[in-house]
């Protein structure tokens, strides 16, 4: 079943499918590939696919036959829904990939780009993290289910290319954030979650607004139209077995980081930090020089996204994703 890849930009009239498309990442993808001029694009909703049921993901891989797909389809959450939902983190997400991947190769599918999660990386791996720190230490335990899961993701990816020498690939972004973000009070990440806190503090009138932790751990925060521009950079010009850390190469603290949130919400009352609540891990920065290497950096900047961002959450508010 060997592919040699060509080196050369994938099709855009090929049946592409995005695992994933109406997600965060998937939806970025998704809008990007359209502008990009491709004319088979692919998705279905969970609820038209589960890509938890074996069987189905089989059967709607044998109808549609996809020359390329990319796999960003996950449950995904912050450090509360990690902690308070470990088992389902790790068996979805390990039947979600599972199941695609033996689909996909089952087919044939010449390129698969799976997306993991910076979370893979050892909590104190040396910063910025490099892809050869993958397995080197002791994960963060606030979302480690996710990550064992994510690094079972791109073993499968290094698996098929040495068993079967298919042209498949994984990209690791650092943390993302942008339009289609999951802002529900439960299931959501620092960035999105910090919005809409400043945002309803502002309406409210209220003097204060209490975040979790200290404020110090620093964090890198990508764009997801970044994001998006990186994945078919890298569909269309990378192939190698180790994955490969999409960001920045810039972070910031959370208290600076909220700094901005308040700014852009227009919040003008103090901000606390509860530090009973956990940080996470001190800090994460990605190395990304074997992206830059290959032609790509991101183009948005951090408080120039973050003001894009907070439009976008007050023009949709109504039709916001509730759950976690």
């Amino acid at each position: 079943m060997s592919v040699t890849w060509s080196g050369r930009p994938i099709e855009r009239s090929a049946t592409t499918y995005v695992a994933g498309h109406r997600g965060l990442v998937g939806s970025a993808i998704w809008r990007r590939l359209e502008g990009e001029g491709f004319t088979s694009l692919v998705g279905r909703t969970s609820s038209e696919l589960d890509l938890r049921e074996r069987e189905a993901v089989f059967d709607f891989f044998a109808q549609t036959r996809p020359r390329y797909v990319v796999l960003a389809a996950a449950k995904v959450g912050g450090i509360l829904a990690n902690s308070t939902h470990p088992v389902e983190f790790l068996s979805d997400n390990l039947r979600i990939q599972t199941n695609v991947m033996d689909a996909a190769l089952a087919q044939g599918v010449e390129r698969l780009l799976f997306l993991g999660s910076s979370c893979i990386y050892p909590r104190d791996a040396e910063q910025p993290i490099r892809e050869d720190s993958l397995l080197t230490g002791h994960l963060e335990p606030t979302n480690d289910a996710y990550a064992i899961a994510k690094i079972a993701g791109i073993l499968g990816v290094q698996a098929v290319r040495k068993q079967h020498g298919l042209p498949w690939i994984s990209a690791m972004p650092t943390n993302l954030y942008g339009p289609g973000d999951n802002f529900s009070p439960t299931g959501s990440h620092v960035l999105p979650a910090l919005i809409r806190r400043y945002d309803e503090a502002r309406e409210a009138g209220v003097g204060s607004v209490t975040n979790w932790g200290s404020g110090s751990p620093r964090r890198e925060f990508l764009h997801v139209d970044d994001m998006a521009r990186a994945c078919l950079h890298l569909l269309d010009h990378y192939d190698g077995e180790r994955q490969v850390n999409v960001g920045t190469g810039k972070d910031a603290t959370i208290e600076e980081i909220a700094a901005m949130v308040a700014e852009a919400v227009g919040y003008v009352g103090a901000t606390e930090w509860d530090t009973s609540k956990p940080d996470g891990t001190p800090r994460k920065l990605l190395d990304v020089a074997t992206l830059r290497n290959s032609g790509w950096e991101a183009r948005i900047g951090l408080r120039e996204g973050i003001a894009s961002t907070v439009e976008w959450y007050r023009e949709h508010a109504g039709e916001l994703r509730e759950a976690g």
